[in-house]
């Protein structure tokens, strides 16, 4: 076991200071990404604190389990957007961030005078990053969206729907996720931008959009090319090997392992394994586009296959043969592989690893997820303010959250 605080170097992004006016898990998820990676991350939060110091089961009555990765790498300062004295702090550290990064509603923004014009003033050269549901220049710019709507939104139902016969979503935040990575990668493309030319700019990540390039990178399938001969069936969209309704884990004679026969090389090995005597010639897998053609068949194959050997011999005999595979893993089982490290106020927890390993500057956690307000005295010390002022107010507009 070891100290949060004790494992993390200088990282590659050491020297960038962030403002983090984002909630939830999109945004807090982009910054966690830039604060591993060596920013030094504030975040503004009401005296309530943000909605994910409460999702779900925690060790502290202001750290869910969420939070203890979530959060960590960031500086909590409390501040009440309501007041003058709040809106000044948040005006002086605006002049000393280098980036500043909000989930709000472009409404609640200007409402609050925390757009990017009213900002901009205060730092000629900051990198605003900016995301919600929709894009500002669409009708629907202040409604709001989450997780939920925008899977909806962007194809996820629909693929569900060919699969399982049920609209359903992703059983895990998906878009909130796949957004806030494209948060933290588009920050520093707009970093490494200023780094050349001196000059800050605006960023906006509408999720419907982001989401819309996503799913359509291969699941929008014939239907992408405007181009069809005369007498060419309807072009439809959807990559037909992810859409098979046969692709998923299969069943050995001890448990579940998942195998990915993705050359002819592949499929000759594994079929000529359990005997199968026409392995060698089989047209279906003869080249890319049969085995994506006969997806259906050859993965009622590959399970049929499977079932005639343990887990573990499957797993030797794949690596052997250069097939790709893995065992079925529990979320359980992901969790129980991760370090134990020490929270000085709620206790030991399990640290997820940060998402890239940077050989020269490695990065990694300096500093564990802090308590509500935790850091406002020395972040409001260093701008010279007086931390009892009433810039520590109550909650926020209930509606800041809101993409």
């Amino acid at each position: 076991m070891c100290s949060a605080d004790a494992n993390g170097g200088p990282g590659p992004l050491d020297g960038v200071r962030v403002l983090d006016l984002s909630r939830v898990i999109m945004g807090p998820l982009a910054t966690q990404i830039l604060g591993d990676q060596g920013a030094d991350v504030i975040m503004l939060e009401a005296a309530s604190g943000d909605t994910n110091r409460v999702m779900g089961s925690g060790p502290h009555p202001e750290l869910s389990a969420i939070a203890l990765n979530l959060l960590r790498n960031k500086r909590s300062v409390v501040v009440d957007f309501k007041t003058a004295e709040g809106m000044e702090v948040v005006h002086r550290l605006v002049s000393t961030c280098d980036v500043v990064v909000t989930t709000m509603r472009p409404h609640v923004l200007t409402r609050l005078g925390l757009d990017y014009e009213s900002l901009r003033p205060h730092r000629e050269d900051m990198i605003y990053c900016q995301a919600q549901g929709f894009s500002i220049a669409s009708p629907q710019a202040n409604e709001p969206a989450y997780d939920d709507i925008i899977q909806a939104a962007t194809g996820v139902c629909d693929i569900m729907a060919r699969v399982f016969g049920v609209p359903a979503l992703m059983p895990t935040i998906f878009a909130d996720k796949a957004c806030g990575l494209i948060m933290a990668q588009a920050v520093t493309a707009a970093l490494f931008r200023r780094a050349r030319s001196g000059a800050g700019q605006h960023i906006e990540v509408p999720m419907v959009q982001a989401m819309k390039a996503f799913m359509l990178a291969e699941h929008g399938g014939g239907a992408t090319s405007a181009v069809h001969s005369e007498g060419d069936h309807e072009p439809v969209a959807g990559y037909g090997r992810v859409l098979s309704k046969e692709r998923r884990a299969h069943p050995t004679t001890d448990g579940l392992v998942h195998m990915l026969p993705y050359l002819r090389k592949h499929y000759v090995a594994l079929f000529t394994a359990v005997g199968r005597a026409d392995a060698a010639t089989d047209p279906r897998y003869a080249d890319t586009r049969a085995t994506i053609v006969n997806a259906d068949s050859l993965y009622r194959d590959v399970r049929q296959a499977c079932s005639t050997r343990t887990t573990q011999e499957w797993l030797e005999f794949c690596v052997a043969a250069g097939i790709p595979v893995t065992k079925v893993v529990t979320l359980e089982e992901m969790v129980a592989e991760l370090p134990v490290v020490a929270h000085p106020v709620a206790g030991d927890y399990h640290l997820t690893s940060q998402m890239a390993n940077f050989s020269a500057t490695p990065g990694g956690v300096r500093r564990p997820a802090p308590m509500i307000g935790e850091h406002t005295s020395d972040v409001l010390a260093a701008l010279h303010k007086d931390p009892w002022l009433p810039a520590l107010g109550d909650d926020v507009e209930g509606d800041t959250d809101d993409r």
